[in-house]
């Protein structure tokens, strides 16, 4: 977009729906829609160098939820998501499939409009259907990743991962939306109250999410470290392999005031990655929690 200038925008919409199985006729059926749409424009910076890139982004979600209340804070009704996201990021890695040297950081802010500072209702004797109506809150979220090469081909990967949602009313708290959800995986692609899945290898599936009355509810802040140690059995471009050793530590909570840093769960393992061109990347890790 703008001829040689280094600007894309972008644009999407699109209708999720899931389903318990049963027909509308059953009082047992169940479902949740999602609508969204967002648009982006994004941009390379020369300044402080070539490798900074800036986007933003203007975000509506309409979600709708019929006898839903295991997954959701009320069992019927319906929330909309407006929101803003300014993103800036720096990419200085010398390679994309196997780095050597370099450096990855992104740093976002997504705010909604304080709602609730413009009226004068009592959200303290509202139902949570009146509260989420329209949902406010903001959002941070920092990744920073470091390539260093030790000797020859062998790396050394450093990540840091960590995220904040706030909100501007004590009485209506943190949205039941948009929340982290930590451990297993991360490759799961079931986001749909706006969850963000973080992987932790050496444990299960969201395991290591903060839960109330036995449901897991997602956290409001959380913290993810990763070491990994990698050395390449080929690198060859029609089918690069390495291995590597890691170790993880990370935990979600629901406020700041049960925030404590040091506080991590941790795993150590093994694992390898093939890439081939037809396929992307192929991984296996192997870890174990402690």
């Amino acid at each position: 977009l703008g001829g040689k200038k280094p600007n894309t925008l972008s644009a999407n919409v699109y209708y999720q729906r899931q389903t318990n199985g049963y027909t509308k006729s059953n009082d047992a059926y169940a479902a949740i829609d999602i609508i969204g749409a967002n648009l982006t424009i994004s941009r390379k910076l020369k300044w402080p160098d070539d490798y900074f890139q800036v986007s933003h982004s203007l975000i509506y979600q309409y979600y709708r939820v019929y006898n839903y209340g295991s997954v959701f804070i009320f069992s019927n009704g319906y929330a909309n998501n407006i929101s803003y996201k300014f993103t800036i990021m720096r990419n200085s890695v010398n390679a994309p499939i196997y780095p050597r040297e370099g450096s990855e950081i992104s740093f976002s802010v997504q705010a909604t409009p304080p709602y609730s500072l413009f009226t004068k209702k009592d959200y303290s004797t509202l139902t949570d259907q009146e509260k989420y109506k329209f949902l406010e809150f903001h959002k941070w979220k920092l990744n920073l990743s470091w390539y260093t090469k030790i000797v020859d081909n062998l790396v050394l990967n450093v990540r840091m991962k960590a995220g904040f949602i706030g909100w501007y009313n004590k009485k209506i708290g943190a949205p039941p939306f948009e929340r982290f959800y930590l451990g297993g995986d991360g490759l799961s692609g079931w986001a749909l109250d706006g969850r963000e899945v973080i992987g932790m290898r050496g444990y299960d599936d969201e395991s290591l999410t903060v839960r109330e009355n036995g449901n897991y509810v997602g956290g409001t802040i959380y913290n993810k470290f990763t070491a990994e140690l990698r050395y390449p059995i080929t690198l060859n471009p029609s089918a690069t392999i390495y291995v590597l050793a890691f170790v993880e530590a990370g935990n979600t909570w629901t406020n700041i005031r049960k925030y404590s840093p040091f506080n991590l769960y941790k795993s150590a393992g093994l694992g390898v990655r093939i890439y081939l061109p037809m396929f992307g990347l192929l991984g296996f890790d192997w870890g174990y929690g402690f």
